[in-house]
């Protein structure tokens, strides 16, 4: 796309303006979620075999849950992705790192585009509109995540949104690389 005459720059098809987020309802969700954490290409998410009943149940304990939250993402009002928030030092990485003041956790997922509606840089663009929610809240200072080392898509991803690897973790579930970006490292890469 381009942008219209006579205003250069004045559009583009991935305008972070275009982004937004609500939280995650597990019951009217789950249908919704079910495709799309089951999806092949979502194989690091472990949810594979789920059904929506099983979909609905995880949403419901992630929303009861004290350090933890789900969000919905939309591009132009429409379901586009998946974000998880969490306490690192209370859920995922408990143990694992020396937690600081102001750190919070994250998953995403990109939805599944239909075949032939895929949008060149979207999955970067989801990205950046996560790290710029989570980054909107004053009181985050870094963001830390723990990707499987086997996931090379989503380490090229972190990168080009400022993480960095601290170093190997081993959780139950995965081997996965520590990896942190503060929000001046997050700044840089706009």
């Amino acid at each position: 796309m381009t942008a219209p005459a006579g205003r250069p720059g004045a559009f583009s098809p991935l305008d972070p303006a275009r982004f937004s987020f609500r939280p995650v309802d597990p019951v009217s969700d789950a249908p919704l979620l079910h495709p799309w954490v089951t999806h092949p290409k979502a194989g690091f998410w472990l949810m594979g075999d789920a059904g929506v009943l099983d979909v609905e149940r995880a949403y419901a304990d992630i929303a009861q849950a004290p350090y933890q939250d789900a969000f919905i993402g939309r591009y132009d009002r429409t379901p586009a992705f998946l974000m998880e928030r969490y306490d690192p030092a209370r859920v995922e990485l408990d143990g694992l790192y020396d937690a600081e003041p102001g750190d919070i956790g994250m998953h995403f997922l990109v939805a599944p585009a239909p075949a032939g509606k895929q949008i060149h840089g979207f999955t970067r663009a989801v990205i950046a509109a996560v790290m710029a929610e989570l980054f909107s809240d004053p009181a985050t200072r870094r963001v830390v995540v723990e990707p499987d080392i086997r996931n090379a898509a989503v380490h090229v991803l972190n990168k080009t949104v400022g993480f960095e690897i601290v170093r190997q973790i081993s959780k139950p579930e995965k081997d996965a690389y520590l990896s942190i970006c503060t929000r001046e490292q997050f700044e840089a890469t706009r």
